[in-house]
């Protein structure tokens, strides 16, 4: 295990994960300097920690020289689907214009270590996939579902930097669905509704992890410093249905053809 690095950065430093993120890292107490780069302020102030309220598509090399920063973890992300297909492009466009931008900057400032939050999603879901998933299997993202293709192509992206800069450590860390108390997603917004969709005779498997423990697996990819692609999830499964019954929803089922 190498020592803690001396600074961090953190884009999307102000959302949900890069909140939780942030909070860890100051409870752990073996970092010099945290440094907090979004559009917004952090919803709560972070000891030793400087906030940067920057748009990421623009260079931000001066925080990272500034502060020495050794270790980068990109969280900033517009998870939101598009309203048609011009939207949906100009997110997609975004988060790649960030991710880029944030890595040319990286690469200026002499970042070591850059780690990336992507999904479980680049899997696609689809019919033959294996039972449990490993990270070695193919991506196959859906084309109808922006967020999972979105983080598809940052990873694509990523690899091409990973090549073009092999004295660079990358980590990528696929994570299921987060739950938690403070959790905003597809998933915990169905949790809401008197009903859930499903499609008859098809009843996945789901899994999830909790915020907090979400935060501690990127403290320790921080500070152990390890490259390579990894799949997050918590243990078992919950199917589909089973979710349903624990949550009191209505279950309607709809053919195939019409899912």
């Amino acid at each position: 295990m190498q020592d803690a690095p001396q600074a961090v950065a953190v884009t999307g430093a102000s959302g949900y994960i890069g909140a939780r993120l942030l909070k860890k890292l100051e409870d752990e107490d073996a970092f010099r300097k945290l440094v907090a780069i979004d559009t917004s302020p952090p919803p709560a102030p972070i000891h030793n920690m400087a906030v940067y309220r920057r748009d990421v598509t623009q260079p931000i090399d001066d925080a990272l020289l500034q502060h020495r920063i050794s270790t980068l973890v990109h969280l900033a992300f517009i998870s939101r689907r598009g309203r048609n297909r011009r939207e949906v492009a100009a997110i997609r466009q975004t988060n790649l214009d960030s991710l880029n931008s944030v890595l040319e900057s990286c690469v200026r400032a002499g970042v070591n270590h850059i780690i990336y939050l992507s999904s479980h999603t680049v899997y696609g879901a689809h019919a033959d996939n294996p039972i449990p998933l490993t990270d070695e299997a193919p991506l196959r993202p859906l084309a109808d579902f922006p967020y999972g293709y979105d983080k598809f192509l940052a990873e694509k992206a990523l690899q091409e930097f990973a090549e073009q800069h092999q004295d660079k450590k990358i980590t990528i860390l696929r994570s299921c669905v987060v739950l938690g108390p403070t959790a905003n997603n597809y998933i915990t917004r169905a949790l809401f509704r008197p009903w859930l969709l499903g499609v008859q005779a098809y009843n996945p498997p789901l899994q999830f992890v909790y915020e907090d423990d979400l935060a501690r697996v990127l403290t320790t990819v921080i500070r152990r410093g390890v490259p390579g692609v990894f799949n997050v999830a918590g243990d078992g499964v919950v199917y589909y249905r089973e979710m349903a019954d624990i949550i009191h929803s209505r279950l309607v089922s709809l053919p195939a053809f019409l899912a």
